[in-house]
């Protein structure tokens, strides 16, 4: 069976010194039954789960206490998921070739460690450089900002590409608890940003091999948009 890799944040505090991690919904997306990120790719892909640290990443204990669906709930029991979880690979112990694609899990975590581990920089060029999918959803975009292709040049440079809105962060009062906003440091770098029309409606932007999606609402399409290009 085809292997997909899902990428956790091991950071569980913002700058301000709130609890973070990965948040819920973007693995699992509420409301839409087989169509979130993990349900609509397991049945088709073997899934493996890696996170800089290695073992059990912490989710972001607000999107369990905010998305109480049955789906959510469900991947939290998960007896595979769960398993998937305690025995996470550490970025370090990644195989590329094992892999035909790489999907970054969002929450505000990713954008505390994912851009600056040397080795998640490693594994993402290795990806885009084999030209395999490189997809996220969220604050996901921020664990490729380091990401260059053979030339070193950004992967967002000159592509299209969206994550979570300054707009967005703005409305949650988060523009402090994160090093950068990921939607300028994506123009910052020279890529096309795009975002929906109103606040937290879902999109998802393909350029190529490289997968985005804007928010928690975009974790639906962007698992299907993820399936149909593995299928292509």
């Amino acid at each position: 069976m085809t292997k997909f890799l899902f990428v956790f944040t091991s950071a569980n505090k913002t700058l301000t010194g709130h609890q973070t991690g990965w948040f819920l919904p973007e693995v699992t997306k509420p409301g839409s039954p087989a169509a979130h990120p993990y349900y609509r790719l397991a049945p088709h892909i073997d899934i493996d789960f890696a996170a800089p640290k290695g073992p059990n990443p912490e989710v972001d204990q607000n999107s369990v206490k905010s998305f109480t669906d049955d789906e959510s709930v469900k991947f939290l029991n998960d007896p595979v998921v769960k398993s998937k979880l305690s025995s996470a690979k550490k970025l370090s112990e990644v195989n590329v070739d094992d892999y035909v694609g790489i999907f970054y899990i969002g929450g505000h975590g990713p954008v505390i460690d994912l851009p600056t581990d040397p080795e998640n920089i490693k594994l993402a060029n290795k990806f885009w450089s084999h030209n395999k999918i490189v997809s996220a959803v969220c604050h996901g975009p921020a664990a490729l900002v380091n990401v260059t292709d053979p030339s070193g040049k950004s992967i967002f440079a000159g592509r299209k590409a969206t994550a979570f809105s300054n707009a967005e962060e703005e409305k949650i009062d988060m523009v402090s608890a994160i090093p950068f906003l990921v939607e300028n440091r994506i123009v910052e770098l020279g890529g096309h940003y795009e975002k929906a029309t109103e606040l937290w409606e879902p999109k998802v932007i393909v350029d190529g091999k490289l997968i985005t999606g804007q928010n928690p609402a975009s974790a639906a399409p962007i698992g299907e948009t993820i399936l149909k290009a593995l299928k292509a």
